[in-house]
């Protein structure tokens, strides 16, 4: 009886430090996140975000990504600033993202052309999930909630051109590295 209660002991020890450890991984790479985003900031429509969370629900899969993407969008609002808007749009957001794709992850769908689309259509997703919820949490007018769509798009537009580039270029390096992990 000794052997197995002791084999328990260890599992659950092993159990712990593995918890720990991708704790400590959630925790730097959403610190990284919130750096790239602040560095990045001063140039519109350029950001890493996207590609780093794809990458990560990806890899990791759902449940460490929404840990991750939870984490980022409550702990970026120190460093931008209280939103209600933006809080909301990130929770929603980057939790649905990773659940995406970590289900393309477990369904192995590694062709990068397919992770290149979808992760374009999911960032003019974001631009319309904003262009709906901002003017209905602050109560636009139908006329201003047209203005805010139409002066979305020239963020839109090279948001996502940059999410097309940076997932094409640096999914497959990034994935490397977070396997090696």
């Amino acid at each position: 009886m000794v052997g197995p209660i002791r084999n328990m002991k260890e599992l659950k020890t092993e159990k712990k430090a593995r918890s720990a450890k991708e704790l400590a991984y959630t925790a730097v790479f959403v610190a990284f996140l919130i750096g790239a985003q602040l560095v990045l900031s001063v140039i519109p429509g350029v950001e890493i975000v996207t590609v780093s969370f794809v990458v990560y629900g990806y890899v990791f899969g759902y449940r460490r990504g929404m840990v991750a993407a939870t984490s980022f969008s409550l702990l970026r609002q120190f460093v931008f600033g209280f939103f209600p808007n933006v809080l909301i749009l990130y929770l929603i957001y980057y939790n649905f993202l990773v659940c995406l794709f970590g289900w393309l992850g477990v369904k192995k769908e590694n062709r990068l052309p397919v992770i290149v689309v979808t992760a374009c259509f999911c960032t003019i997703a974001f631009s319309m999930l904003d262009n709906l919820l901002t003017p209905l949490l602050y109560g636009y007018s139908l006329k201003m909630a047209k203005y805010y769509f139409f002066a979305s798009l020239p963020f839109a537009i090279p948001q996502t051109i940059c999410v097309a580039i940076t997932v094409a270029l640096l999914f497959l390096p990034i994935k490397k590295i977070f396997l090696s992990l």
